[in-house]
C-alpha cells in the first residue's frame, strides 16, 4: 500500500501496539509486551461476544487501547487472522483425535454406560 502524501505540517504519530516477531507466539500478530495474539482477542469479540471492556477486565495487564488497537488491526487483516484461527482449530481437533482418552474420561463414560444419561437428578 502506498503511503498517502499529507499536508505540510501534518504529524505522524508512532504508536505501535500489535507487533510480530519470529519465534514470539508463532510470528503471530500480538499485542506489543504481551503473549496475546490478536487471534485470542479477535475470539473473545467475536466468538465469546465480549465487548472491549469486558476482554480488558478478563486480561486486566492489558489496556483498553490496546484491546482497542488488536480489534482494528484484526478488522484490518480479518482473512488473515480468521485463518490462523482456524487452522488452530484443526490442529487442536486432530491432536484430540490423536490422543486416547484419560482414565477420568475412561470412568466417566463407563458410569454413564452403567447408570444411564447423567443429565437428570435421582429421584432418591
Amino acid at each position: 500500500m502506498q503511503p498517502t502524501a499529507l499536508p505540510p505540517g501534518t504529524e505522524v504519530l508512532d504508536t505501535p501496539r500489535i507487533v510480530r516477531e519470529p519465534g514470539v507466539c508463532g510470528g503471530k500478530p500480538r499485542i506489543d509486551g504481551h503473549r496475546v495474539k490478536v487471534a485470542h482477542v479477535a475470539i473473545c469479540h467475536e466468538r465469546m461476544g465480549m465487548s472491549a471492556d469486558e476482554i480488558a477486565t478478563a486480561h486486566p495487564s492489558i489496556s483498553l487501547a490496546q484491546i482497542h488497537a488488536a480489534l482494528a488491526y484484526y478488522f484490518d487483516h480479518k482473512a488473515e487472522i480468521d485463518a490462523d484461527i482456524e487452522e488452530g482449530e484443526r490442529f487442536a481437533a486432530a491432536m484430540k483425535a490423536e490422543t486416547p482418552p484419560s482414565r477420568l474420561r475412561k470412568l466417566l463414560e463407563a458410569r454413564t454406560v452403567a447408570h444411564g444419561s447423567d443429565d437428570s437428578l435421582s429421584s432418591g
